[in-house]
């Protein structure tokens, strides 16, 4: 969002120039029954080019948003939109936006408050669930790696006595990218 979070411009043309596949949100009606789920979804579609990128319009928050009507030319990361089926695409990395950030002092586990919708907690659930193999049907949690870009002063100190509230299913980060070039990882991460 303009103004109150980390820009992730020069990171996405960057992707884009090396030749990376870069997906950005794409929010749409869920077609779920009244009151078996939200009404709007959150997907992560593809971006063809930079010149695909530049021509995004603006939403009523200033994020740069797909047009819906080229969405079913864009490859997806999940499933369906509007009753149609895709092939689903697998996700190496989630950059996540956030309100504030913390450390729980029992675990080290880094956690996340967002913008209350929950648009990137289900979305993460429901891409949990599309990928989740026999293997791995143990875990909870998406096979993607989890950063989020966060100002400074959006990380909580351990001595301000705050934290950071969390749900079921909210899901630890493997790691904070902080404004300043602080990397923050969980105590004990593996994962990079």
């Amino acid at each position: 969002m303009p103004g109150c979070e980390v820009q992730t411009d020069p990171i996405v043309r960057h992707a884009l120039a090396s030749g990376k596949q870069v997906f950005v949100p794409y929010l749409h009606k869920s077609g779920l029954p009244p009151g078996e789920g939200p009404v709007r979804l959150m997907d992560m579609v593809s971006l063809k080019s930079i010149q695909d990128y530049e021509s995004l319009q603006r939403d009523k928050w200033g994020i740069p948003s797909v047009d819906s009507a080229t969405v079913h030319e864009r490859q997806r990361s999940i499933g369906e939109l509007d009753g149609e089926r895709s092939n689903d695409v697998s996700l190496d990395l989630i950059l996540l936006p956030g309100v504030a950030f913390d450390l729980d002092p029992e675990t080290g586990a880094i956690r996340r408050l967002g913008h209350g919708k929950g648009f990137y907690d289900y979305f993460l659930h429901r891409y949990a669930f599309a990928t989740r193999t026999e293997k791995d049907s143990s875990n909870d949690g998406p096979s993607v790696l989890l950063y989020a870009l966060a100002l400074k002063e959006q990380l909580l100190s351990p001595t301000s006595g705050e934290a950071v509230p969390v749900g079921v299913h909210d899901q630890s980060l493997d790691g904070i990218i902080l404004g300043d070039g602080q990397i923050k990882q969980p105590a004990g991460s593996n994962r990079e």
